[in-house]
């Protein structure tokens, strides 16, 4: 660890330049993806609200498990749905892993939506905390 230090001394301008792409690096991937949101935050907005919780897997893992209250609407179909969507409600977006859902919220956000979010890690982070899923 000393030596770290001592490198980081030596060399101030080759960290400062690491430093300073690390952080634009962070900016630009939260931006592409759009707002996050914790399954904690996802609940809250539900309930208090009304946001609109649209799952963006395919019917089959909808139907192996999903957040309650939310609609299946596979990202393949997302466009020719958008008509269906309320552009009054915050909308949150899920998928398995989070990254189709910030392809679709930016997508969304192209097509007029403001407040669209996407939950954080997706249904997986949401199976991790042993948050409830329903089955059909």
């Amino acid at each position: 660890m000393e030596r770290f230090f001592e490198f980081m001394m030596h060399h101030y301008i080759l960290v400062s330049a690491f430093m300073g792409l690390l952080i634009a690096y962070m900016l630009v991937e939260m931006q592409r993806g759009g707002r996050s949101v914790s399954p904690q935050t996802l609940t809250s907005m539900a309930n208090n609200q009304k946001a609109l919780v649209i799952d963006l897997r395919d019917p089959n893992e909808f139907k192996q498990g999903h957040i309650t209250g939310s609609r299946n609407i596979p990202y393949a179909r997302l466009t020719e749905k958008l008509p269906e969507i309320p552009k009054d409600r915050p909308i949150i977006l899920v998928c398995q892993l989070g990254q189709v859902a910030g392809t679709a919220a930016r997508q969304l956000k192209t097509l007029g939506m403001q407040e669209v979010v996407r939950l954080e890690g997706g249904i997986s982070n949401w199976k991790g905390q042993s948050l409830p899923l329903v089955k059909k």
